[in-house]
């Protein structure tokens, strides 16, 4: 049986979907007792209306907006996918047979601890791209509560001890709706709303009985049947203007799968650029992504024994982990040493002409050429020439969709100096006007730096 068409869209990108989910799932050393293991579930966490309520910052929805151009029979399938928290409880039975909670118990020599896992949940919705520009489309969900007890085998005296998984009902709605772009290109803006509903009374509870009730790491992905969306980052001229208008909170939306293609979009909580990948020198996930692979591999191998126990009785899949650092060959953790994606040539009619360096002066120091003063140094820009000292309006994003630097498009900055590298690539460095502690950076020569098409020069400035 074949499978459709969203199907195979959306297995294709499913690697890097579950990167997202598990983004932070379980940190290292990977066991239950390591402080930063207290406090989880950072990302696309959407909580309860009664907790949301409460002015924390914790939100109970995401919003996001994107452009697309569907085809005239376009079919539009959406799905949303998060974690559900899944109580995991050691009990031990008492003198009278009473189950008691426990941190942890060891039964015949395997180590099992409390701790909270999750359920992966995915909802799935196919709607017309002509009904959703006919008003909004709500697709409630909901996602029922469980418990299961697992005994643990024990010999004649001693007391009992089990395992008890847990999880609390949850309701939600999906909301999409399309709206034509105003001018005469076409296009639709896509609105597409997650909200947590869960009828859940918070009273005193704090964060972590609220997270029972949550959508965690909660991302959609979108796939068309018929025509392709546009990128947020990078979008045509003509749809620059309805791009940047778009509004996206807890959810930021990027094009999936292959290059060659922008029929599936992957709204996901955590800022990347379109067409992410995951590195194919990594053996595994390893959960904790703010880290390198070999970092955190190589100190995975040097945990001791006893920590590696731990580790293994907090989640199955810090088990998964664990053993296969544990027999990683040498070769693969020699791949995650060090990989050169790409060699760029550099070709030239007529080398640029230089100054011989000082016999004493190695190639790189920026003294070896006296033709190089990024002090005095400039470059045109719209037929300015923008030197240090010249005010900017900083448009990142032409060339790149770094996080950092999207949120100073349109910051004012002055310009500290005008540098090249040994590429003949140009770059400005400069320091943001409204950063309190610009001066303190020029003092110590750390800098911003742009490409001269991501800087315009403020009008009328001629310093």
């Amino acid at each position: 049986m074949t499978a459709a068409p969203h199907q195979d869209a959306l297995d294709q990108v499913r690697a890097i979907a579950d990167a997202v989910l598990y983004e932070g799932y379980l940190l290292y050393p990977y066991r239950a007792s390591a402080r930063k293991n207290q406090v989880r579930w950072q990302f696309g966490v959407l909580v309860p209306p009664a907790f949301a309520g409460r002015a924390t910052g914790e939100q109970d929805c995401a919003h996001s907006e994107f452009l697309l151009e569907p085809g005239h029979r376009a079919t539009l399938h959406a799905r949303v996918r998060f974690l559900q928290v899944q109580a995991r409880v050691v009990e031990v039975a008492d003198t009278q047979g009473v189950y008691q909670e426990v941190p942890s118990a060891t039964v015949d020599g395997i180590y099992l601890s409390t701790w909270d896992e999750a359920v992966e949940r995915e909802i799935d919705a196919d709607l017309p791209v002509t009904g959703l520009l006919a008003g909004e489309a709500a697709v409630p969900f909901s996602v029922p509560g469980a418990v299961s007890t697992e005994e643990h085998p024990r010999h004649r005296d001693e007391p009992g001890v089990r395992t008890v998984r847990r999880t609390w009902p949850l309701r939600g709605v999906l909301r999409m709706r399309a709206d034509a772009l105003d001018g005469p290109y076409g296009g639709l803006r896509l609105t597409l709303r997650v909200e947590n509903t869960t009828d859940w009374a918070a009273g005193d509870h704090g964060r972590a009985e609220a997270l029972r009730h949550a959508f965690v790491a909660t991302h959609t992905l979108c796939h068309l049947s018929e025509g392709r969306f546009l990128s947020m980052t990078d979008p045509p001229e003509w749809a620059a203007a309805a791009a940047k208008a778009c509004r996206n909170d807890r959810g930021w939306p990027v094009l999936v799968g292959s290059p060659d293609r922008a029929d599936t979009v992957l709204v996901t909580p955590i800022i990347l650029g379109d067409y992410p990948v995951i590195a194919p020198e990594s053996a595994g996930e390893l959960f904790d992504g703010t880290e390198i692979d070999e970092i955190l591999t190589l100190r995975t191998m040097a945990m001791t024994d006893e920590e590696k126990r731990q580790a293994r009785a907090t989640d199955p899949r810090a088990s998964e982990l664990i053993d296969r650092v544990d027999h990683l060959p040498p070769e693969l953790l020699e791949r995650l040493h060090g990989t050169v994606r790409y060699l760029r040539g550099v070709t030239a009619k007529e080398p640029p002409t230089c100054t011989e360096p000082k016999p004493e002066a190695p190639w790189w120091d920026p003294g070896a050429d006296a033709s190089v003063d990024p002090g005095t140094d400039h470059v045109t820009v719209g037929g300015i020439e923008v030197a240090a000292g010249a005010k900017v309006v900083l448009r990142p994003g032409r060339r790149r969709s770094d996080a950092q630097d999207m949120f100073l498009d349109g910051k004012t900055a002055t310009v500290r100096a005008v540098l090249s590298d040994v590429d003949g690539e140009t770059h400005v460095a400069v320091t943001v006007d409204d950063d309190p502690g610009a001066d303190l950076q020029d003092a110590q020569g750390r800098f911003a730096y742009f490409s001269p098409d991501e800087v315009e020069p403020v009008p009328g400035d001629r310093t």
